[in-house]
């Protein structure tokens, strides 16, 4: 045992010994975690933590699988034996007996409590800090249940569907709409969503960055953004780490990406 984790034992209760043993081992990573995955939002929800976790932690690292989606390879019989639900992203680590992980949200969440000892994406287990880790699940799940089926179904209906139907359309991105104004409300005077006085960047943000990025598919350009929320995105594309995992996989256009953070719309060609 080192002398850093004897000390540890010294100043702590059992029980806080036993969970930041658990963290601290956590970090030393034998192997890259393999990431399954695609250049989707909830797939970029994945890249960008990961990538925000290798800026911190030297010894942290991943691999990145590419689903093609269009062939639909997350519905074949060894994809599913990883996801059952045939959906990515999805992540396998071997520093833990190979154990699988979907749903996007539950990505972050067990990466921050496997892989983040320092709580640099997060907030502690101490009661003064407790309100934030519950703050940090609500905006999880709001963006997951909310923003992300709302905002995913005004991209299909506008651009995928065999028909155009503009009630669905309209339907979908009024509804994203509303959801961007109750993200407005809280970022109005913070600069994250989460944490004490203007905030702190955290899983939280992660979260629901990549869908607040790419509203421009679901036709809704950042110049309609409201202002708390646009300024909350151009600060998270000042991040080194959110913009290269933004970009991350072979699939991805940088040139795409870039242009949208430029000008906060879709080239004409895509339109």
């Amino acid at each position: 045992m080192s002398i850093a984790i004897r000390s540890l034992a010294r100043l702590t209760r059992p029980s806080d010994l036993r969970t930041i043993l658990a963290r601290t081992m956590s970090t030393e990573l034998k192997k890259p975690l393999e990431l399954y995955s695609a250049s989707t939002p909830n797939g970029q929800k994945a890249t960008v933590f990961l990538e925000e976790l290798k800026q911190i932690y030297p010894a942290f690292d991943y691999h990145v699988n590419e689903i093609d989606i269009q062939k639909n390879e997350q519905k074949e019989e060894w994809f599913l034996k990883i996801n059952p639900n045939g959906r990515i992203p999805a992540l396998v680590d071997p520093n833990r007996g190979d154990h699988a992980v979907w749903e996007s949200a539950a990505i972050l969440l067990y990466l921050e409590k496997h892989y983040d000892p320092d709580h640099k994406f997060s907030f502690g287990d101490s009661a003064d800090e407790d309100n934030f880790r519950s703050e940090i699940l609500q905006w999880m799940f709001f963006v997951h249940g909310g923003i992300g089926p709302m905002q995913g179904q005004a991209v299909f209906f506008s651009k995928y569907a065999p028909e155009q139907i503009p009630y669905a359309i309209k339907r979908y991105q009024d509804e994203t709409k509303r959801l961007y104004s109750v993200l407005d409300t809280r970022l109005r005077n913070r600069d994250y969503l989460v944490g004490p006085g203007r905030g702190k960047y955290s899983i939280a943000d992660a979260n629901a960055l990549p869908w607040v990025f790419w509203s421009p598919f679901a036709g809704i350009d950042h110049v309609e953004i409201p202002t708390g929320v646009k300024a909350w995105l151009d600060r998270n594309l000042e991040r080194e780490p959110t913009m290269r995992g933004l970009k991350v996989g072979p699939n991805t256009s940088s040139d795409m990406i870039e242009q949208i953070k430029k000008y906060g719309a879709l080239p004409p060609s895509t339109k």
